[in-house]
């Protein structure tokens, strides 16, 4: 008998929400989206190439070793941090 109780009155108060209890405003919500910086775009295939022929050339100078495709990867990621 008492959970009847118990159920009866949470029941009553999900129906009756308190006067003070009201939901934040969605304002900060959207505020803090758009404080958040924009994804910045991909290099393009041309940058990209370029990039990796400069590390290539540099690796070549230096006489180190490595393959086109390491340049092509350092590139990538040298352009995705922005150096």
């Amino acid at each position: 008998m008492a959970a009847k109780k118990t159920a009866k009155k949470a029941a009553k108060k999900a129906a009756n929400p308190k006067v003070g209890a009201e939901p934040k405003p969605a304002k900060k919500a959207a505020a803090k989206k758009a404080a958040a910086p924009a994804p910045k775009p991909r290099p393009g295939t041309d940058e990209i190439a370029k990039a990796a022929y400069l590390n290539y050339r540099k690796r070549i100078d230096n006489d180190l070793p490595g393959s086109h495709e390491s340049d092509w990867l350092e590139a990538e990621r040298q352009l995705s941090e922005g150096k």
